[in-house]
C-alpha cells in the first residue's frame, strides 16, 4: 500500500507530480474560448473591419490642389467633412444606377427563388427519378465562376456568334437584340437566375429533407394530395429558409458587378456607370477620385445594411404576430 501511494504521488523520475490548483483550472477554462476565437478574430479585423474603417476614413478626406499642382506638397490630403457624402447623394449617375438595379432586382429576385422552390418541391417527391444526377445538374451553374458565366452567356447573345440565332434566322423567326435596351434587362436577369438557383435549391432541399415523414404520413391519413401537402406543409415549414435565401438574394443584387461589366465590351448599351459599385470602380481607378468612391462605397454598404436589418426586422415581427395568434 506504501509503495503504491508513493508511485502515485511522484512521477516517472521521482519527482512529485503538482496538481493544477482550482483557480488556475478556472483561469484556463474561462481563457480557452478566446484563445479558440483569436484566429477568426484576427482574420476578421484584418480582411473586414479594417479595409471597412480605412474606407470611412478616406470618405471624410479630399485632395487639395495648391497653384498648379506641381512640386512637392502642392497637392496634400485635407479633413472634407460630409462634402463628399452630399456629392455623392446628388449625384445623378449614381440614382440612375441604382434605379437601374432596382429594376434588375425586380425580375431576378422573385424568378430564381421561385425556380428554387419549384425544383427543390419537385426533388423532394416521392415519384422523382435520378434524384442525385437531377440535383448536381441543377446545383452545377452555381460553381462555374461569375465572370465565366457572364462571358459564356455574353457570346451566346452576340448575333453574330450565337447558335441560338443561327437556328432563329433559319427557321425564318425574328432575332431579337438582347444586349440593347429593354431585352438587357433580361439578359442580365438571365445570367443571374441561371448561376444562382442551383445554390437557392439546395438550401431550401435541406430543409425539406429535414421535415418528419410522420407529418406527411399524417396528411396523407387525412387525405391530403400531393399539391396540397406541398401549399400546405411543405412551404409552411420551410419559411425560414425562403427568408434567408431572400435575404441573400438582396445582397446580391445591390452588389451586382461581375455580369454587366463582363458584358460591357460587347455592347455600348451597359456604360461604365450602369450599377453603383462600377461607378465606384470608374471613380476611384479609372478618374482618380480614391476618397469620393470610397464615400459612394460607404452610402452603398450603408443602403444594403439598412434594406436587410429592415427586412428582417420586419420577417421577426411578422412571426411574432403568427404566434401570438
Amino acid at each position: 500500500m506504501k509503495s503504491t501511494a508513493r508511485r502515485q504521488s511522484y512521477g516517472v523520475k521521482g519527482a512529485p507530480y503538482a496538481h493544477p490548483s482550482p483557480t488556475t483550472t478556472l483561469k484556463r477554462a474561462r481563457s480557452a474560448p478566446y484563445i479558440f476565437l483569436l484566429p477568426a478574430t484576427l482574420l476578421f479585423a484584418l480582411f473586414f473591419a479594417l479595409p471597412i474603417g480605412y474606407a470611412v476614413w478616406l470618405s471624410f478626406r479630399k485632395v487639395k490642389v495648391s497653384g498648379l499642382g506641381l512640386g512637392s506638397g502642392a497637392r496634400r490630403e485635407v479633413w472634407a467633412g460630409l462634402e463628399n457624402y452630399t456629392d455623392a447623394v446628388s449625384d445623378s449617375e449614381l440614382l440612375h444606377g441604382a434605379l437601374r438595379v432596382l429594376g434588375y432586382g425586380c425580375i431576378v429576385v422573385p424568378v430564381m427563388l421561385g425556380l428554387a422552390l419549384l425544383f427543390a418541391l419537385m426533388l423532394d417527391s416521392e415519384k422523382v427519378r435520378l434524384a442525385p444526377v437531377t440535383r448536381l445538374a441543377i446545383f452545377l451553374p452555381y460553381a462555374i465562376p461569375g465572370v465565366v458565366a457572364a462571358l459564356l452567356w455574353g457570346f451566346l447573345y452576340l448575333p453574330d456568334v450565337s447558335p441560338f440565332y443561327y437556328v432563329l434566322d433559319r427557321l425564318g423567326m425574328p432575332q431579337p437584340d438582347l444586349l440593347d435596351g429593354g431585352p438587357l434587362y433580361l439578359a442580365l436577369s438571365n445570367i443571374a437566375v441561371w448561376g444562382g438557383t442551383g445554390f437557392n435549391m439546395i438550401v431550401i432541399y435541406t430543409s425539406l429533407q429535414a421535415i418528419p415523414a410522420e407529418v406527411y404520413e399524417a396528411a396523407k391519413l387525412d387525405g391530403a394530395t400531393p399539391t396540397q401537402i406541398a401549399l400546405r406543409i411543405k412551404i409552411p415549414m420551410v419559411a425560414p429558409s425562403l427568408v434567408l435565401t431572400f435575404f441573400f438574394s438582396i445582397i446580391a443584387t445591390l452588389q451586382v458587378y461581375n455580369e454587366p461589366t463582363t458584358l460591357k465590351p460587347l455592347t455600348n448599351s451597359v456604360s461604365t456607370t450602369w450599377s453603383p459599385l462600377m461607378k465606384v470602380y470608374r471613380d476611384a481607378f479609372g478618374e482618380g477620385d480614391i476618397h469620393g468612391a470610397a464615400a459612394q462605397a460607404v452610402i452603398i454598404a450603408f443602403a444594403t445594411l439598412l434594406l436587410s436589418f429592415g427586412f428582417l426586422r420586419a420577417v421577426n415581427r411578422r412571426q411574432k404576430q403568427e404566434a401570438a395568434r
